[in-house]
């Protein structure tokens, strides 16, 4: 007898899973530091918008005229721009992890994930994200942000899996409770070797002896 799920499809988080995060509290202290900005005002700024712009709602024009281009400054949007697309760096173990995967048994991955537009298609498309992944259910895109329990229905719906089928890896503890709540299993990701052997005991190994 089976002793674990049959797990058809994975659920996956882009930012603290397959990449670094995108534009969290450390970038944009990174920022404030690198372009001389007030850091208090310019994460008040951020905080009284970055829900809107990560659920697909203004542009990244406007996110960047509300929180820092509203003064003149000595740099130019194009500059900033570059700096905060240099944040994203790829965890190429996770992602060579999900691709064997993948290969060997069949399964369909999803992204479920908190992104805004403009950085979410950068990451896509600058770490093949496409490569292996088959639907991208993004904040940006579906205008429904974690934790709200709707988006991980809507991905549900897009896949047309059975909540016990899959098997979500998200590294937000809260997150993670969301979709337990659903019915969906869950993995609470810290890093690429305790993720792996939590994936080889729901019968998903990799194939591969050694550790990457």
């Amino acid at each position: 007898m089976n002793a674990h799920p049959n797990i058809t499809h994975l659920f996956l988080d882009i930012g603290g899973v397959l990449l670094t995060n995108g534009w969290d509290h450390v970038a944009r202290q990174r920022a404030a530091s690198h372009f001389g900005l007030d850091l208090a005002d310019f994460e008040d700024r951020h905080h009284l918008t970055f829900d809107t712009y990560e659920e697909g709602k203004i542009t990244l024009d406007i996110y960047l005229e509300r929180t820092i281009f509203h003064q003149q400054r000595a740099f130019s949007p194009e500059d900033f721009l570059a700096f905060m697309v240099a944040q994203s760096q790829p965890d190429d173990a996770m992602i060579c992890l999900m691709n064997r995967l993948k290969a060997r048994h069949g399964l369909k991955i999803a992204v479920v994930s908190n992104e805004e537009r403009e950085l979410n298609v950068y990451r896509i498309n600058t770490f093949r994200l496409y490569e292996f992944v088959d639907a991208f259910i993004s904040s940006c895109f579906v205008h429904i942000r974690k934790p709200d329990e709707d988006i991980f229905q809507l991905a549900l719906d897009i896949t047309q899996a059975k909540a016990e089928n899959v098997l979500y890896i998200e590294n937000t503890p809260l997150f993670v409770q969301v979709a337990e709540g659903l019915g969906i299993h869950s993995i609470l990701h810290t890093d690429f070797h305790t993720t792996r052997a939590a994936l080889a005991t729901f019968g998903l190994q990799d194939g591969h002896d050694e550790l990457v």
